[in-house]
């Protein structure tokens, strides 16, 4: 399977404009040999900027699935360039809303994953369930942004038989605990063009890459799966993000990456025949699970706001 994965600085609230833009990178994935492309999430509407959003405004920036205009041009684009397209919205059923993350293709939607641990606005409820489903010969799995920093959640995807896990992600470049993170002053990016290592430097040090290094490809290599994580490049809201999506194989590999600093992708083949030879294969089938069962299952209270979110509340 050929997968794309995308970046792109998307507009707040803006539906009609970031389906444009999916759209002429579905197109060149498409020109370029790709199966798939995967977006980042909430890639339809933005993501940072729903943290400052009434009830009323967050309701009615949803849309119902599959009927919904979004997800209805999705699987227009989809026809229209013969690919399968993964992306994000933000979803209502009733009264509820969630943070939802779609693949479709000109079939329809094949799959449906709402996120579990949503924290960018009170108003969102978290999904309940893991997805597991079959994309031209697959088994993927999706988990988006902070459902990947939960590992049992990532350890769950893979026992339900996921050999390629979708992490769409708007993150890094945030403060954090950790030293070195933080966020990008926005005179980096301002001066892109002027002096592009200057804000490389930024972008691939502690506070994007540098961060997703100690964590991201472990995801991969302990489960054995591919990863494919997507992330916007520019600002999203009034966050300023490094892109850097990329596809990393069951070794925990890097194989592609984007790089640039415009609206662009980033392609890879991935083959079935790595997964059998990697650790996090064997490490699965050598689980004794009578030994912790009753320890990983016990009750807990969750605590999901990141740093950067409790320090403005």
């Amino acid at each position: 399977m050929h997968i794309a994965v995308a970046q792109f600085e998307p507009k707040d609230g803006d539906k009609s404009y970031n389906l444009s833009v999916m759209e002429q990178l579905a197109q060149k994935a498409k020109l370029e040999g790709a199966d798939v492309i995967s977006f980042h999430e909430m890639c339809i509407t933005a993501y940072t900027f729903s943290k400052d959003l009434t009830l009323e405004e967050l309701s009615n920036l949803a849309e119902v699935v599959p009927d919904g205009d979004s997800t209805q041009q999705l699987i227009e684009i989809s026809s229209k360039y013969d690919i399968a397209i993964l992306a994000g919205l933000v979803e209502k059923e009733g009264n509820v809303i969630y943070n939802t993350y779609l693949c479709v293709t000109k079939d329809g939607v094949i799959a449906k994953y709402r996120k579990l641990h949503p924290f960018i606005s009170e108003f969102m409820s978290p999904g309940d369930r893991y997805v597991v489903f079959d994309l031209l010969g697959w088994k993927c799995g999706i988990l988006i942004c902070y459902d990947n920093n939960v590992i049992e959640n990532v350890r769950a995807t893979a026992l339900l038989g996921a050999e390629v896990i979708f992490a769409p992600h708007v993150t890094c470049c945030t403060p954090s605990a950790m030293p070195g993170r933080g966020y990008v002053d926005h005179k980096f990016w301002e001066n892109r063009f002027q002096d592009p290592e200057a804000l490389r430097s930024e972008f691939d040090g502690p506070k994007g890459r540098g961060w997703l290094m100690r964590w991201l490809p472990a995801r991969a290599y302990d489960n054995g799966v591919y990863y494919v994580f997507t992330n916007p490049i520019g600002y999203d809201g009034e966050h300023l993000k490094n892109g850097n999506s990329m596809v990393i194989d069951p070794f925990g590999d890097v194989l592609t990456e984007t790089k640039s600093f415009d609206d662009t992708i980033a392609l890879s083949k991935i083959s079935k025949d790595k997964i059998p030879l990697s650790g996090g294969w064997r490490y699965k089938n050598a689980r004794r699970p009578h030994l912790y069962k009753s320890i990983i299952g016990k009750p807990h209270q969750p605590e999901l706001k990141p740093i950067w979110m409790l320090s403005k509340t």
